[in-house]
């Protein structure tokens, strides 16, 4: 038979923990902004199995988080340290938005408004793109392309 394991307590903090940069982590996003995108954001269905659960977040919140991590370049880690909303709750409402197409219309609204307001010449767009494989060849077990 074997024993448990014992883990030691966590020895307590001597230094007092650096206070938060209010100027960053109280980002918020422009009320123009958030009046574009709110009518893009898809409906909530509560799904749980007795209509309760926890309160959902407010769009607005995971808004301002999501373009945080956006804006800085942080990891979805980082929000934790903020006082906008926990990480996994803005990284599921990102998840969401993106597979429902969220940023997109997002983008189309923003080239439609500065179409509106500057105008854009259509005739002098044009894109260009490259397709060639990876120099060291990516993975090794994988199929062969031609």
């Amino acid at each position: 038979m074997t024993k448990a394991k014992i883990i030691p307590p966590k020895p307590k903090r001597t230094r007092k923990r650096t206070p938060n940069n209010r100027i960053t982590t109280g980002f918020k996003i422009a009320d123009e902004l958030w009046k574009v995108l709110q009518p893009l954001l898809p409906k909530h269905v509560n799904n749980h199995r007795f209509g309760g659960g926890r309160p959902r977040v407010p769009d607005r919140h995971c808004a301002d988080a999501i373009f945080y991590v956006l804006r800085t370049g942080c990891q979805w880690e980082a929000l934790n340290q903020t006082e906008l909303c926990a990480k996994s709750t803005a990284h599921d409402r990102f998840q969401e938005w993106v597979e429902a197409g969220v940023f997109l219309r997002l983008w189309q609204a923003g080239v439609e408004q500065f179409d509106e307001l500057q105008g854009i010449d259509w005739a002098w767009l044009s894109m260009d793109g490259a397709m060639t494989k990876a120099p060291l060849g990516g993975e090794k077990n994988r199929a062969q392309s031609d």
